[in-house]
């Protein structure tokens, strides 16, 4: 199962964490949305230890979606070391976010 994260959860487990993370800014009320989350949690079982899978719901943390610049949603952003790596917006397969977060480990 992939992290639930708010802003407090956030900056400790992606902003200072080292290694790769992938983070799937959502809402409740977006389709697209709801079909990207069991992707996303299926994709977290099957990455273990070796990459951060989490979620973030912009409706309640508009801080987060501000300070990413998350206009539309599903975004999701591959970090690395903290840091931005890549951005990609709308639903994507499980093979595709694999292939994303596989590019920076």
């Amino acid at each position: 199962m992939s992290l639930n994260l708010d802003e407090n959860t956030f900056h400790k487990t992606i902003s200072n964490s080292k290694g790769v993370a992938l983070v799937d800014f959502w809402a409740p009320w977006c389709g697209p949305c709801r079909q990207q989350v069991p992707i996303v949690d299926e994709l977290s079982e099957e990455m273990g230890d070796k990459a951060v899978i989490a979620k973030v719901n912009v409706e309640q943390e508009h801080g987060l979606a501000k300070l990413f610049n998350v206009i539309s949603i599903p975004t999701l952003i591959v970090f690395k070391d903290g840091r931005i790596a890549e951005k990609m917006t709308g639903l994507h397969t499980k093979e595709q976010l694999k292939s994303a977060i596989n590019n920076y480990l």
